[in-house]
């Protein structure tokens, strides 16, 4: 892959550049058990936390909870500088963004209350042109209303080539929808999320892109590995 080749790179946050101790979210779902009367079990928290079985809210409603409720508990159980102080970055995604020359932003589901002391404690937000928070009013991925919000951000469009990188299947479809390549990232074992995110690129490790090692195949599914 040839990164010079885009005008323009978009990330994720959660689980692209950066990542949460454990210890952090199993306490939160903790909390937000004791809340809802209902005990979240590791491979549950897991799943919800990382988006393991694709969008949320079906998942929700599968185990029987009100995503609404839940979302509203989980915020509130949220606090911004324990979860700042237990977020840690991805070596390779520091390597990947000091490579990089062109225009770069965040698209992500992290809300602004907790982006900010995250991106302040970690000292990377002058890594971005512009940071989106998605929501109701703007959208959520694979909606492409926020990637083209930060598209306008940057002072790009669609008749440039841009690149969106993220872990989620949400991720790249969003990419796609606003028709820039999508790169997925995967960080977990893939049978532990149960399914294959298809990408134009996917890699364990943005380090492959730095090396040349991610190769697009023909028909739209392209593979590093």
């Amino acid at each position: 892959m040839d990164t010079d080749a885009y005008d323009f790179w978009l990330f994720d946050l959660d689980g692209t550049l950066v990542d949460i101790e454990w210890a952090y979210i199993r306490d939160v779902f903790d909390r937000v058990g004791d809340r809802l009367g209902r005990s979240f079990s590791d491979r549950e928290a897991e799943i919800l936390w990382h988006g393991l079985g694709g969008a949320r809210d079906p998942q929700l409603r599968a185990w029987g909870i009100d995503p609404v409720e839940f979302w509203a508990v989980f915020h509130d159980e949220e606090h911004p500088l324990a979860r700042a102080e237990s977020t840690y970055l991805h070596d390779d995604a520091v390597d990947l963004i000091g490579e990089l020359e062109s225009p770069i932003g965040v698209v992500t589901h992290c809300q602004p209350f907790l982006t900010g002391p995250v991106l302040e404690h970690l000292d990377i937000a002058d890594w971005f042109e512009t940071v989106v928070c998605c929501g109701d009013q703007l959208g959520w991925k694979p909606d492409p209303a926020p990637v083209a919000y930060a598209m306008a951000e940057l002072g790009v469009n669609e008749s440039q080539r841009g690149v969106l990188a993220g872990d989620a299947e949400s991720d790249i479809g969003a990419a796609w929808n606003a028709g820039l390549d999508g790169v997925h990232i995967e960080r977990h074992d893939p049978a532990r999320r149960g399914r294959c995110v298809l990408g134009d690129y996917r890699v364990d490790s943005f380090e492959t892109l730095l090396t040349g090692g991610a190769v697009a195949t023909d028909g739209g599914s392209k593979n590093d590995e």
